[in-house]
């Protein structure tokens, strides 16, 4: 048996020499290799061999397995290295092909209007702030003077969690509480722009999820003569437009006196056309001054500061910018979409 194994491997090997390509190394292996080759053979056969021989043919059979493995591996190397020989002298390559473009990627429309908006009320001294997504009560609603009983509560359709008191923020308004908590008592400008979620119903102009960007300014003598003038440069430096700018007379828990904010419509001039339903404005924000309550939460003396608040949301300012009808289409990833921008 073991003269068998010297003639097999010899025989293998010399058969080996002449293969090029990578069929016939293939057959190859399966005849010297596979499970049913003359090698594999050798263990089948050894149940019927003396205790003494055993070991001897069981170790020559595996020292004859793994010299053919690997001079098929290096035969399969060189195999690959002549055919790679062969084609560079015998194909052609046509240099003047256009190259293969690369894909590159792009930012999503809501993220170019927030960095846009981080950088007009940046110029303007604004400091972008950062708070939590998950708050207490306390913060979301108490402390921007909604109390418990508060019927307003209401409005926001809040989505609770199994922890008493915590839920998904509804606005990024508590944000404005933990800046003044951190800056007192010193004068701040901040945005605080983030996620906001909300148990509503999705349509064309709603989703459970949303991006807000909240403005809080802080100091003394801060009039809202101020909120007009900040807001007023910031929407036409967004809109890149000298269109008329609006304010009517709102209601929010947390400012007082309290305004909304109009842009005459960029698609008819203020004749009036369904985007801004015949009106010929269109909203884009809701604001007021800072009320005294919520500034005694965070640490201000009301006697002695003012502020003006504002809330805006990104997702309705890109659907203005590229007239987009369904605010859906910022969640569902379709490169149809998004690629247009």
């Amino acid at each position: 048996m073991l003269e068998k194994l010297d003639q097999i491997e010899k025989q293998a090997l010399t058969a080996l020499e002449a293969l090029e390509d990578e069929e016939s190394l293939l057959q190859w292996r399966a005849e010297y290799l596979g499970k049913k080759s003359v090698v594999m053979d050798a263990f089948n056969v050894m149940r019927e061999l003396s205790k003494e021989e055993r070991p001897l043919v069981g170790k020559r059979a595996n020292q004859v397995r793994h010299a053919l493995e690997s001079a098929l591996e290096e035969r399969r190397a060189q195999a690959k290295q002549t055919a790679l020989a062969q084609a560079l002298e015998t194909e052609q390559i046509d240099v003047t092909l256009p190259g293969r473009p690369q894909l590159v990627g792009r930012l999503h429309p809501v993220t170019q209007t927030m960095r846009r908006i981080y950088e007009i009320f940046g110029q303007m001294g604004f400091q972008v702030y950062r708070s939590r997504e998950v708050e207490t009560d306390d913060y979301n609603f108490t402390y921007l003077n909604m109390p418990a009983h508060h019927p307003a509560r209401d409005m926001w359709d809040t989505f609770y969690t199994d922890h008493e008191d915590v839920v998904l923020r509804t606005h990024t308004s508590p944000g404005q509480v933990h800046a003044m908590r951190e800056y007192c008592p010193e004068p701040i400008r901040v945005i605080l722009p983030g996620m906001c979620f909300r148990y509503e119903q999705v349509t064309a102009r709603s989703e459970m999820q949303f991006t807000q960007v909240e403005g809080l300014a802080v100091g003394k003598d801060i009039s809202f003569g101020d909120l007009k003038g900040t807001l007023s440069d910031f929407a036409r430096r967004l809109f890149k437009s000298d269109v008329g700018i609006r304010f009517r007379a709102s209601h929010f828990p947390f400012t007082e006196p309290s305004a909304e904010m109009d842009m005459e419509c960029f698609i008819c001039s203020g004749e009036g056309c369904p985007v801004c339903k015949h009106t010929g404005w269109l909203e884009i924000l809701g604001s007021g001054v800072v009320h005294p309550n919520v500034l005694r939460y965070g640490g201000y003396d009301p006697a002695e500061f003012t502020g003006f608040a504002f809330g805006l949301g990104p997702e309705r300012i890109t659907m203005l910018l590229y007239q987009i009808g369904d605010i859906r289409n910022f969640w569902r990833n379709d490169l149809r979409f998004l690629e247009q921008f």
